[in-house]
Protein backbone atom coordinates (compact mmCIF):
# COMPACT_ATOMS: atom_id res chain seq x y z
CA UNK A 1 0.00 0.00 0.00
CA UNK A 2 3.11 2.77 0.96
CA UNK A 3 5.22 1.71 -1.90
CA UNK A 4 2.04 2.05 -4.32
CA UNK A 5 1.06 5.44 -2.96
CA UNK A 6 4.22 7.46 -4.22
CA UNK A 7 4.91 10.12 -2.57
CA UNK A 8 2.64 12.39 -0.46
CA UNK A 9 2.94 16.60 -0.13
CA UNK A 10 0.95 18.09 2.78
CA UNK A 11 -0.48 21.63 2.51
CA UNK A 12 -1.31 22.66 6.04
CA UNK A 13 -1.95 26.26 7.34
CA UNK A 14 -0.18 27.88 10.55
CA UNK A 15 0.96 24.54 12.49
CA UNK A 16 0.58 24.76 16.48
CA UNK A 17 0.03 23.05 19.52
CA UNK A 18 -3.32 24.69 19.85
CA UNK A 19 -6.61 25.76 18.55
CA UNK A 20 -8.93 23.41 16.51
CA UNK A 21 -7.49 23.36 12.67
CA UNK A 22 -4.28 23.65 13.99
CA UNK A 23 -4.05 21.31 16.42
CA UNK A 24 -5.71 18.44 14.15
CA UNK A 25 -3.12 19.42 11.74
CA UNK A 26 -0.48 18.58 13.91
CA UNK A 27 -1.91 15.27 14.47
CA UNK A 28 -2.86 14.07 11.32
CA UNK A 29 0.09 14.90 9.42
CA UNK A 30 1.89 12.87 12.29
CA UNK A 31 -0.08 10.31 11.37
CA UNK A 32 0.43 10.46 7.29
CA UNK A 33 4.12 11.08 8.33
CA UNK A 34 4.29 7.38 10.44
CA UNK A 35 2.64 5.43 7.14
CA UNK A 36 4.86 7.44 4.63
CA UNK A 37 8.13 7.98 6.53
CA UNK A 38 10.56 8.23 3.42
CA UNK A 39 8.18 10.33 0.66
CA UNK A 40 6.86 12.72 2.51
CA UNK A 41 6.48 16.57 2.40
CA UNK A 42 5.51 19.14 4.87
CA UNK A 43 4.25 22.41 3.23
CA UNK A 44 2.74 25.35 5.88
CA UNK A 45 1.55 28.54 4.55
CA UNK A 46 2.38 30.53 8.34
CA UNK A 47 4.90 30.28 10.94
CA UNK A 48 7.31 27.49 11.72
CA UNK A 49 6.03 24.29 13.84
CA UNK A 50 5.47 24.77 17.70
CA UNK A 51 7.58 21.72 19.87
CA UNK A 52 6.84 20.66 22.96
CA UNK A 53 9.60 20.76 25.68
CA UNK A 54 10.11 17.06 25.26
CA UNK A 55 10.17 17.73 21.23
CA UNK A 56 14.20 18.85 20.11
CA UNK A 57 13.65 21.50 18.05
CA UNK A 58 12.43 20.82 14.47
CA UNK A 59 11.13 17.36 15.34
CA UNK A 60 7.60 18.18 16.27
CA UNK A 61 6.60 16.98 12.64
CA UNK A 62 8.61 14.02 12.53
CA UNK A 63 9.39 14.59 8.76
CA UNK A 64 12.52 15.89 7.72
CA UNK A 65 11.69 17.52 4.29
CA UNK A 66 9.26 20.58 5.98
CA UNK A 67 8.99 23.92 4.37
CA UNK A 68 7.40 27.07 5.55
CA UNK A 69 6.31 30.37 3.96
CA UNK A 70 4.46 33.73 6.01
CA UNK A 71 3.31 35.10 2.94
CA UNK A 72 1.78 34.55 -0.24
CA UNK A 73 4.41 35.65 -2.41
CA UNK A 74 6.99 33.56 -0.37
CA UNK A 75 5.02 30.26 -0.91
CA UNK A 76 4.61 30.91 -4.33
CA UNK A 77 8.14 31.09 -4.46
CA UNK A 78 8.95 28.42 -2.81
CA UNK A 79 6.53 26.31 -4.44
CA UNK A 80 8.25 26.85 -7.47
CA UNK A 81 11.71 26.76 -6.53
CA UNK A 82 11.58 22.84 -6.92
CA UNK A 83 10.07 19.69 -7.99
CA UNK A 84 8.01 17.54 -5.79
CA UNK A 85 8.26 13.93 -6.54
CA UNK A 86 4.58 13.38 -5.20
CA UNK A 87 1.77 11.40 -7.07
CA UNK A 88 -0.95 12.97 -4.15
CA UNK A 89 -1.47 16.09 -2.24
CA UNK A 90 -3.09 16.32 0.69
CA UNK A 91 -4.94 20.03 1.47
CA UNK A 92 -5.57 20.31 4.78
CA UNK A 93 -7.48 23.59 4.70
CA UNK A 94 -9.78 24.63 1.55
CA UNK A 95 -8.39 28.24 1.27
CA UNK A 96 -5.06 26.51 0.50
CA UNK A 97 -6.01 24.71 -2.42
CA UNK A 98 -5.17 28.45 -4.52
CA UNK A 99 -1.35 27.40 -4.15
CA UNK A 100 -1.73 23.82 -5.55
CA UNK A 101 -0.74 25.22 -9.38
CA UNK A 102 2.16 26.91 -8.32
CA UNK A 103 3.81 23.39 -7.13
CA UNK A 104 3.09 21.51 -11.21
CA UNK A 105 1.21 18.74 -10.27
CA UNK A 106 -0.88 17.94 -13.13
CA UNK A 107 -1.06 14.57 -12.45
CA UNK A 108 -1.34 14.13 -8.47
CA UNK A 109 -4.48 13.15 -6.79
CA UNK A 110 -5.83 15.56 -4.77
CA UNK A 111 -7.31 15.58 -1.68
CA UNK A 112 -8.94 18.30 0.37
CA UNK A 113 -10.47 18.12 4.21
CA UNK A 114 -13.42 20.43 5.01
CA UNK A 115 -13.42 21.81 8.26
CA UNK A 116 -16.54 23.62 8.67
CA UNK A 117 -16.79 27.36 8.17
CA UNK A 118 -14.56 28.03 5.82
CA UNK A 119 -17.00 25.64 3.43
CA UNK A 120 -20.04 26.74 4.47
CA UNK A 121 -20.74 29.21 1.35
CA UNK A 122 -20.95 29.72 -2.41
CA UNK A 123 -17.31 29.51 -3.24
CA UNK A 124 -15.51 32.33 -5.86
CA UNK A 125 -15.19 31.38 -9.47
CA UNK A 126 -11.24 30.88 -8.66
CA UNK A 127 -12.21 28.72 -5.94
CA UNK A 128 -14.54 26.93 -8.02
CA UNK A 129 -12.39 26.13 -11.01
CA UNK A 130 -9.67 24.74 -7.98
CA UNK A 131 -11.93 22.55 -7.18
CA UNK A 132 -12.15 20.85 -10.20
CA UNK A 133 -9.02 19.13 -9.42
CA UNK A 134 -10.00 17.56 -6.09
CA UNK A 135 -10.36 13.58 -6.57
CA UNK A 136 -11.69 12.92 -2.63
CA UNK A 137 -12.78 15.37 -0.45
CA UNK A 138 -12.35 14.67 3.52
CA UNK A 139 -14.75 16.11 5.75
CA UNK A 140 -14.51 16.34 9.78
CA UNK A 141 -18.54 15.54 10.23
CA UNK A 142 -21.32 14.78 8.06
CA UNK A 143 -22.83 17.61 8.95
CA UNK A 144 -19.74 19.42 7.15
CA UNK A 145 -20.26 17.76 4.37
CA UNK A 146 -23.88 18.06 3.51
CA UNK A 147 -23.91 22.06 4.74
CA UNK A 148 -20.83 22.37 1.70
CA UNK A 149 -22.58 20.80 -0.71
CA UNK A 150 -25.93 23.21 0.35
CA UNK A 151 -24.11 25.98 -1.31
CA UNK A 152 -22.00 24.24 -3.61
CA UNK A 153 -23.78 21.17 -5.06
CA UNK A 154 -21.88 21.00 -8.12
CA UNK A 155 -19.54 18.25 -6.12
CA UNK A 156 -22.16 15.90 -4.72
CA UNK A 157 -20.66 13.13 -6.70
CA UNK A 158 -17.22 13.93 -5.92
CA UNK A 159 -16.27 10.95 -3.94
CA UNK A 160 -16.19 12.07 -0.03
CA UNK A 161 -15.24 10.29 3.28
CA UNK A 162 -16.52 11.67 6.73
CA UNK A 163 -13.02 11.38 8.99
CA UNK A 164 -14.17 12.65 12.89
CA UNK A 165 -10.94 13.96 14.43
CA UNK A 166 -9.44 12.99 17.53
CA UNK A 167 -7.09 14.00 20.65
CA UNK A 168 -4.52 12.88 22.59
CA UNK A 169 -4.62 9.22 24.18
CA UNK A 170 -7.14 7.86 27.06
CA UNK A 171 -6.44 8.51 30.42
CA UNK A 172 -4.77 6.34 32.39
CA UNK A 173 -5.87 6.72 35.98
CA UNK A 174 -9.40 7.12 37.11
CA UNK A 175 -11.92 9.70 36.07
CA UNK A 176 -11.28 12.57 38.44
CA UNK A 177 -14.40 13.65 40.63
CA UNK A 178 -15.48 17.22 40.06
CA UNK A 179 -14.24 19.63 42.98
CA UNK A 180 -16.30 23.35 44.42
CA UNK A 181 -19.83 24.01 43.97
CA UNK A 182 -21.45 22.67 40.57
CA UNK A 183 -19.68 24.58 37.51
CA UNK A 184 -20.64 24.87 33.87
CA UNK A 185 -17.80 25.47 31.82
CA UNK A 186 -17.60 27.08 28.78
CA UNK A 187 -14.33 27.14 26.29
CA UNK A 188 -14.19 29.22 22.91
CA UNK A 189 -13.34 31.67 21.16
CA UNK A 190 -15.27 35.12 22.03
CA UNK A 191 -15.43 36.57 18.54
CA UNK A 192 -18.11 39.11 17.21
CA UNK A 193 -18.23 36.62 14.06
CA UNK A 194 -18.87 33.58 16.23
CA UNK A 195 -21.80 35.04 17.95
CA UNK A 196 -23.56 31.84 17.49
CA UNK A 197 -21.49 29.65 20.38
CA UNK A 198 -24.56 30.16 23.26
CA UNK A 199 -22.99 32.42 25.72
CA UNK A 200 -25.84 34.74 25.20
CA UNK A 201 -28.30 32.59 26.12
CA UNK A 202 -26.60 30.71 28.79
CA UNK A 203 -25.82 34.02 30.49
CA UNK A 204 -29.42 34.91 30.02
CA UNK A 205 -30.56 31.38 31.66
CA UNK A 206 -28.74 31.72 34.75
CA UNK A 207 -30.80 33.55 37.33
CA UNK A 208 -33.61 30.63 36.24
CA UNK A 209 -30.52 27.92 36.60
CA UNK A 210 -30.13 29.04 40.40
CA UNK A 211 -33.51 29.35 41.20
CA UNK A 212 -33.13 25.26 41.10
CA UNK A 213 -29.58 25.41 41.75
CA UNK A 214 -28.65 28.43 44.48
CA UNK A 215 -24.78 27.41 44.56
CA UNK A 216 -24.30 26.88 40.73
CA UNK A 217 -21.56 28.54 38.34
CA UNK A 218 -20.90 29.26 35.08
CA UNK A 219 -17.35 29.93 34.09
CA UNK A 220 -16.60 31.25 30.73
CA UNK A 221 -12.73 30.76 29.19
CA UNK A 222 -12.03 32.53 25.81
CA UNK A 223 -11.36 36.60 24.47
CA UNK A 224 -12.16 38.23 21.66
CA UNK A 225 -14.04 41.32 20.99
CA UNK A 226 -17.45 39.43 22.43
CA UNK A 227 -16.49 39.98 25.73
CA UNK A 228 -17.16 43.11 26.51
CA UNK A 229 -20.85 42.79 25.91
CA UNK A 230 -20.97 39.59 27.62
CA UNK A 231 -19.35 41.07 30.97
CA UNK A 232 -22.31 43.37 30.77
CA UNK A 233 -24.72 41.45 30.01
CA UNK A 234 -23.35 39.64 33.29
CA UNK A 235 -23.37 42.78 34.95
CA UNK A 236 -27.04 43.99 34.16
CA UNK A 237 -28.21 40.73 35.18
CA UNK A 238 -26.17 41.30 38.40
CA UNK A 239 -24.76 37.72 38.18
CA UNK A 240 -20.68 38.80 39.06
CA UNK A 241 -20.52 35.90 41.89
CA UNK A 242 -22.30 33.30 39.93
CA UNK A 243 -20.85 34.28 36.52
CA UNK A 244 -16.85 34.09 35.66
CA UNK A 245 -15.56 35.86 32.16
CA UNK A 246 -11.88 33.95 32.71
CA UNK A 247 -10.25 35.21 29.81
CA UNK A 248 -7.54 32.81 27.92
CA UNK A 249 -6.07 31.01 30.41
CA UNK A 250 -3.11 28.61 30.14
CA UNK A 251 -3.11 24.95 29.06
CA UNK A 252 -3.18 23.76 33.01
CA UNK A 253 -5.18 26.05 34.26
CA UNK A 254 -7.86 24.46 31.71
CA UNK A 255 -7.13 21.34 32.06
CA UNK A 256 -7.38 22.07 36.09
CA UNK A 257 -10.78 23.49 34.91
CA UNK A 258 -12.17 20.93 33.16
CA UNK A 259 -12.00 18.82 35.94
CA UNK A 260 -13.44 20.64 38.72
CA UNK A 261 -16.80 21.39 36.95
CA UNK A 262 -20.18 19.04 36.15
CA UNK A 263 -20.09 19.79 32.85
CA UNK A 264 -19.16 21.50 29.72
CA UNK A 265 -21.84 23.37 27.69
CA UNK A 266 -21.12 24.81 23.79
CA UNK A 267 -24.76 24.96 22.53
CA UNK A 268 -23.18 26.55 19.46
CA UNK A 269 -25.74 26.38 15.68
CA UNK A 270 -22.41 26.10 13.68
CA UNK A 271 -19.76 23.92 14.74
CA UNK A 272 -18.05 21.88 11.91
CA UNK A 273 -16.53 19.32 15.12
CA UNK A 274 -15.83 20.91 18.14
CA UNK A 275 -12.55 19.42 19.45
CA UNK A 276 -13.40 20.75 22.87
CA UNK A 277 -16.19 18.52 23.70
CA UNK A 278 -13.52 15.90 23.02
CA UNK A 279 -11.59 17.27 25.86
CA UNK A 280 -14.34 17.43 28.31
CA UNK A 281 -15.45 13.76 27.63
CA UNK A 282 -11.92 12.14 27.76
CA UNK A 283 -11.74 13.13 31.31
CA UNK A 284 -15.65 11.99 31.99
CA UNK A 285 -17.41 15.33 31.85
CA UNK A 286 -21.18 15.28 29.69
CA UNK A 287 -21.59 18.12 27.31
CA UNK A 288 -24.40 20.11 26.57
CA UNK A 289 -25.11 20.54 22.74
CA UNK A 290 -27.07 22.34 20.37
CA UNK A 291 -29.46 20.34 18.22
CA UNK A 292 -28.42 22.20 14.95
CA UNK A 293 -25.02 21.23 14.43
CA UNK A 294 -22.36 18.56 14.25
CA UNK A 295 -21.95 18.87 17.98
CA UNK A 296 -24.41 15.94 17.89
CA UNK A 297 -21.93 13.76 15.82
CA UNK A 298 -19.87 14.06 18.65
CA UNK A 299 -21.53 13.47 21.89
CA UNK A 300 -24.27 11.87 20.51
CA UNK A 301 -26.91 12.84 23.11
CA UNK A 302 -28.28 11.66 25.50
CA UNK A 303 -25.17 8.90 25.78
CA UNK A 304 -22.52 11.94 26.71
CA UNK A 305 -24.46 14.53 27.36
CA UNK A 306 -27.67 16.66 26.13
CA UNK A 307 -28.86 18.52 23.08
CA UNK A 308 -31.35 21.41 23.40
CA UNK A 309 -32.21 24.35 20.90
CA UNK A 310 -30.72 27.51 22.86
CA UNK A 311 -33.03 29.60 21.68
CA UNK A 312 -35.97 27.85 23.76
CA UNK A 313 -34.61 28.88 27.28
CA UNK A 314 -36.71 26.18 29.19
CA UNK A 315 -35.15 23.39 27.60
CA UNK A 316 -32.03 25.12 27.87
CA UNK A 317 -32.57 25.58 32.44
CA UNK A 318 -33.98 22.06 32.22
CA UNK A 319 -30.86 20.46 30.43
CA UNK A 320 -28.29 22.71 32.60
CA UNK A 321 -30.07 21.62 35.95
CA UNK A 322 -29.97 17.76 34.98
CA UNK A 323 -26.11 18.04 34.05
CA UNK A 324 -24.87 19.71 37.10
CA UNK A 325 -26.87 17.35 39.63
CA UNK A 326 -24.24 14.39 41.28
CA UNK A 327 -26.34 11.51 41.32
CA UNK A 328 -26.35 7.86 39.27
CA UNK A 329 -27.95 10.36 36.03
CA UNK A 330 -24.52 12.07 35.66
CA UNK A 331 -22.42 8.83 36.80
CA UNK A 332 -23.54 7.21 33.94
CA UNK A 333 -23.12 10.42 31.66
CA UNK A 334 -19.49 10.88 32.72
CA UNK A 335 -18.81 6.92 32.00
CA UNK A 336 -20.23 7.17 29.11
CA UNK A 337 -18.35 10.07 28.00
CA UNK A 338 -15.20 8.33 28.73
CA UNK A 339 -15.78 5.41 27.23
CA UNK A 340 -17.13 6.76 24.14
CA UNK A 341 -13.84 9.18 23.52
CA UNK A 342 -11.71 6.21 24.18
CA UNK A 343 -13.58 3.97 21.87
CA UNK A 344 -13.94 6.56 19.13
CA UNK A 345 -12.05 9.96 19.32
CA UNK A 346 -8.44 9.41 20.21
CA UNK A 347 -5.39 10.68 18.26
CA UNK A 348 -4.67 7.18 17.28
CA UNK A 349 -8.19 6.50 16.23
CA UNK A 350 -8.26 9.70 13.84
CA UNK A 351 -4.78 8.90 12.77
CA UNK A 352 -6.15 5.43 11.79
CA UNK A 353 -9.17 6.83 10.02
CA UNK A 354 -7.02 9.29 8.26
CA UNK A 355 -4.15 7.14 6.60
CA UNK A 356 -6.95 4.68 5.98
CA UNK A 357 -9.07 7.47 4.02
CA UNK A 358 -5.98 8.59 1.68
CA UNK A 359 -4.00 5.80 0.75
CA UNK A 360 -6.69 3.79 -0.19
CA UNK A 361 -7.45 6.83 -2.24
CA UNK A 362 -3.67 7.18 -3.15
CA UNK A 363 -3.26 3.38 -4.29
Amino acid sequence: MVGGAGGILGLFTEHGLHGGIQASGRIAWQGVVKQQPQQSYYFCYGAPALTTAAEPAGTCLETRQAYFAQTRQAAVARALRRSWPVQTVFVWHLNLLKLLPFFRLPKAKVIVFLHGIEAWRKLPWLDRQALRRVDLFLSNSEFTWQRFLRFNPAYSTTPHITVPLGIDCALESATPAPAGPPVTLMISRLEKSEDYKGHRELIQAWPQVLRKIPTAELRIIGTGNLKEELVTQVRQLGLEQQIHLLGWVEEEQKQALLEKCMCLALPSRAEGFGLVYLEAMRIGRPCLVSVFDAAREVVNPPEAGLAVDPAKSHDLVEALCRLLRAGTEWELWSAQSRHRYEALFTAHSFQQRLVQAIFKQAA
